[in-house]
Formats: C-alpha cells, structure tokens, sequence
C-alpha cells in the first residue's frame, strides 16, 4: 500500500471537545478550505462556523455523509463523532449506532470511493477486567465494562480489518482523559479534570465524582492535537498496528491535581462524592505503555502535571478577570 497525500479533509463531530480544536488546527496546516467541518445538533462556535465550510451530518446516514464527502472531494475523514462513556451508560442503544454504525459509514465509503485515509480514536476505555492496571501494555486483554467501550473494541477491530481486507488506511489512538481550557467536557469519565479547573478559578471549590486516589491517564488538548496529527501524517509503511495505539502523557489522582492546583490557588478546597463513574474508573487503567506509538511514529508528549495546570489557570483566570470564564 503507497502513502497518498492529504488533501481535502472532513471532520465529523467537529462541534465537540476534541474535534472543535483539532479541527482548527488541521485548518491551520492544511489551509481553512481544505478542512470541513460537520456537526450534528450542537451549534458550532463562530471560530468554527465563520473560519471554513461547515455541513450539518449525522454520521449514522450514509446517504447524507457520501454526498457531503463528494460534494467537497474529501479525501480524508477524521471520525471524531461519538458518545462517551457517561452518556453512553444512560443510553447504549445510541453510543452503539453513533459510534459503530457510524464509524462503518466512513470505512465503507473509504473503501467504496478509494479514500486516502480514516482516523478513527479509541479510548483508554477499551480496557477491562483482567488487564494490568499499570502501564497497561499496547497487546493485552480488552474487556471493557462499558457501552462505549465495547464500541472502541469494535471500532478497533473494524479498522484493522478494513486495513487487512481492503487496504483501506484506516489508523486510531487510544485517547487517555482529555483537558482543555477550550471546550467544555462532553459526558465522560475523566471529565472532573477539566471543571475542576474552572471551579477553582470560579468558587475556590470543587466537589468531585471521583475518590481522592483515582488515579487515570491524562493529556492536555495540545499534546492531544499533536498525538492525533502526527499519526496522521505518519508513514503507512512504518506502522505495525493501526487502529488502537496506546498513547499517554501523564497519571494523576484527584488529589494530587487538587495540590498542584493549590500551588496557584492556596485557598482551593475539594470534597469528594462518588457516583456511577467512580466504577467506570476503576475498570480503566492507571497508567500506559505507548511505547509502540513512540517507536512506530516518533509519539513524544509535552505537557506534565504541572505544565498543564499552570497553563490551565493562566487562560482561565485571565477569561475570569474579563467576564467570560464560560466563553
């Protein structure tokens, strides 16, 4: 299989957390015209609407996505649609045909029209019972306790045999807990490492989901952003797996981000109250081996525990002070 040249990319589910960004980023390198942007019910920032084409999508519809994809001679699809794992707990039906359905839309176009390639995240969330819970290794048991989970194995599995049946490139990366003073978290388990920040900017207070000594894999959005176009952009031919690379950054608990964040606020205080989630964290791992993605595509983070809440309260003490910590 020959590496083709990026052209023309679609983002599905652009609106969200992660896709809001990257889909800015990606406008940046490969020019605002060349990136579309599509969402499904949420309404687009005016950065995102106004900055490059913008089509309304559910992935789930074929139909709808082909003529999209032709109208604007995509080439690449970057499927970022999904339902997380909170939300996906309170209705599986819709995080299995958000997230499986859709993602066979994209690798079926992607084979029917001779795409040049797929992306498609994973989670830490594919991890289970019966895996090791420190640095979780690259090849080992996924039996995840999720709807959502169950739909990144199969996104998984659906990538590499696309990759191995049709050569269709078909990559994705096990995405750990994500912040970002960008965006607002949408429905996952990991959530409580982004507002926790802006309450402590907000109230000086916090109560979270999660116990004190949760410890889980985390990444700051930069180094997510990066991560995700660096595999992008990576040679097929180097690449051993496809669709699940292990890619971490740092792991903290609760009360370790609660310290760091007193070094800038000595007044913050937090309280813990678990919920539902508290079980969905303690089935995922507490730290991962990337090492196949730093070997196969050179994957290096940049941001630890401490850089990543300096710059988090910087930005948003500074949207604080001027009335629009919320945007």
């Amino acid at each position: 299989m020959s590496n083709k040249k990026i052209q023309k990319i679609l983002v599905t589910g652009s609106v969200g957390q992660i896709g809001s960004e990257l889909t800015m980023a990606l406008r940046e390198k490969y020019g605002a015209e060349n990136v579309v942007a599509c969402g499904r019910k949420t309404k687009p920032s005016p950065e995102l609407l106004e900055s490059g084409p913008f089509e309304w999508l559910d992935v789930t519809d074929k139909e709808k996505l082909a003529r999209v994809c032709e109208k604007h001679g995509v080439d690449t699809i970057v499927n970022m649609a999904a339902i997380l794992s909170a939300t996906g707990e309170k209705n599986p039906q819709l995080a299995w045909n958000v997230n499986v359905t859709g993602l066979i839309n994209t690798l079926e176009l992607a084979r029917e029209a001779g795409l040049t390639q797929v992306l498609c995240p994973s989670s830490i969330a594919v991890f289970g019972k019966g895996c090791p819970r420190v640095d979780t290794p690259q090849e080992t048991v996924l039996k995840p306790s999720t709807m959502y989970g169950v739909t990144k194995v199969t996104g998984e599995l659906l990538c590499d045999y696309y990759v191995g049946r049709f050569g269709v490139d078909a990559r994705g990366l096990r995405y750990p807990g994500i912040i970002s003073h960008k965006t607002l978290p949408g429905g996952g388990t990991t959530d409580y490492a982004v507002e926790i920040f802006y309450k402590a900017v907000e109230e000086k207070r916090y109560t979270c989901f999660l116990g004190p000594d949760t410890r889980l894999p985390m990444m700051y959005m930069p180094d997510c952003i990066k991560a995700t176009m660096d595999l992008m952009e990576a040679d097929f031919e180097k690449l051993e797996h496809h669709g699940d690379f292990n890619i971490s950054a740092m792991s903290f608990t609760p009360a370790e981000l609660a310290e760091e964040i007193r070094k800038h606020i000595p007044e913050f205080e937090i309280t813990y109250e678990p919920d539902f989630r508290q079980a969905i964290a303690d089935s995922w791992p507490q730290s991962i081996d990337d090492s196949a993605a730093r070997k196969e595509w050179g994957w290096k983070p940049s941001y630890d525990l401490a850089a990543m809440t300096a710059d988090m309260l910087e930005h948003l003490q500074k949207r604080h002070a001027e009335g629009k910590l919320y945007g």
